[in-house]
């Protein structure tokens, strides 16, 4: 009799949505890992952390070698191929491993103590998904941060949790980051804005 009392003056919604709300907590933090140290906000955090990728367009320089020097594109298969010595593995190196390796590579039977400098001179592009306008593939700009990257897409849309971004990012799998954020983006990011539940 008592039970019936009370449950006559619990509104019906409340009651339906009892069961959605208790699992709210445990939704929100099984979406991805928490952020690493890869996502370490700071101007030099392209340098530091970005791994370089299929299609990113390089210009490497050998020192006093103008025909081992030139402009090379990393390939579907994550190598880069120069004259003479072959192919060199550049996916998932840093720009500074890469060089190393290029090095190594031109000592062994071709040069002694080559000078190699290399630069990026055309990232690959960017991805936003989600509840976003103008979801897509974006080009990479140096500087650019998670919240940047929403207003390069179009903003917001009205269904949008604008409290959170899932990242995909190459060797980090998919990362949680708490929103609004100034995480820099790196060039492959894959960026997902989710849908709020009300």
């Amino acid at each position: 009799m008592v039970l019936r009392r009370l449950l006559e003056r619990i509104p019906v919604a409340a009651l339906c949505l009892a069961p959605a709300l208790a699992l709210l907590p445990a939704c929100s933090n099984t979406i991805g890992s928490p952020p690493g140290p890869n996502f370490a906000t700071g101007q030099d955090a392209l340098s530091r952390v970005y791994r370089l990728g299929m299609g990113d367009k390089l210009k490497i320089t050998v020192f006093g070698e103008p025909t081992l020097s030139g402009p090379v594109e990393v390939d579907a298969r994550g190598h880069v191929a120069l004259p003479l010595a072959g192919d060199v593995q550049a996916k998932g190196l840093t720009i500074n491993q890469f060089r190393d390796a290029v090095a190594r590579k031109l000592s062994d039977g071709f040069l002694k103590n080559p000078r190699v400098t290399v630069e990026v001179t055309n990232y690959r592009p960017i991805y936003v998904h989600g509840e976003v306008k103008n979801g897509g593939e974006h080009p990479f700009r140096a500087g650019l941060t998670l919240r940047d990257a929403v207003a390069v897409a179009g903003g917001y849309t009205y269904r949008a949790d604008q409290t959170l971004m899932l990242i995909q990012r190459e060797g980090d799998g998919v990362v949680r980051i708490p929103m609004p954020s100034e995480v820099p983006v790196l060039p492959g990011d894959n960026l997902q804005i989710p849908e709020r539940f009300f």
